[in-house]
C-alpha cells in the first residue's frame, strides 16, 4: 500500500508544527486536570478506529503501552461496552469521543446525557481537553484516511 501524496503536513509545515503545539498544549492540560493520560490515548485509539485510521490506531496503541495501558485494555477497546475493563470515568470519554467522530450519525450528534455523564467525572478543564483532543484526533485520522497514508513496518 502506498500513500496518495505525502502527508499534507509534512507539505505545509507549519500546519505541522501548529498541530504538534496542540497536542503538547492538550497533554499538558491533561497534565494539570483530572484526565489521565492513557484515557486520552484511549479516546484518540477509539475515534482513530471509527476512522480507520491505521497510522493513528497504531501510534496511539504504542503511546498508550508506553504510558502503562495494558495490551487486554487496548485489544477490547472498540468494544469498551462490553467488557468489565473500563472505569465508569473512561467509559465516559470513550463514549464522548465515540459522538464527537460519529457527528453525522445521529441528529443531536452529542447528546446530553453522553455530556452530562461527562461532565460528571471530569471537571469544565478536563473536559475542554478531552473535547479538543477528540477534535484534534479527528483532523489528524482525516488528514491521514484522505491521503491514505500508511504505518510504516517495524523491524522484527
Amino acid at each position: 500500500m502506498k500513500p496518495r501524496m505525502n502527508s499534507p503536513v509534512m507539505i505545509v509545515p507549519e500546519a505541522s508544527q501548529a498541530l504538534q503545539a496542540l497536542g503538547k498544549a492538550l497533554f499538558a492540560s491533561a497534565e494539570s486536570s483530572s484526565v489521565p493520560k492513557r484515557t486520552l490515548f484511549l479516546c484518540y485509539l477509539r475515534a482513530s478506529q471509527i476512522n480507520g485510521d491505521s497510522v493513528c490506531v497504531d501510534l496511539h496503541s504504542r503511546n498508550a503501552m508506553a504510558a502503562g495501558e495494558t495490551t487486554e485494555r487496548l485489544l477490547a477497546a472498540a468494544a469498551w461496552r462490553e467488557t468489565p475493563h473500563f472505569t465508569d470515568a473512561e467509559r465516559a470519554a470513550l463514549a464522548l469521543s465515540e459522538a464527537v467522530t460519529r457527528l453525522s450519525d445521529r441528529t443531536d450528534p452529542v447528546p446530553d446525557e453522553i455530556f452530562r455523564e461527562a461532565a460528571r467525572h471530569y471537571d469544565e478543564q478536563a473536559l475542554a481537553t478531552l473535547v479538543a483532543g477528540i477534535a484534534t484526533v479527528n483532523l489528524w485520522n482525516r488528514l491521514n484516511v484522505a491521503t491514505k497514508q500508511t504505518v510504516a513496518p517495524t523491524a522484527g
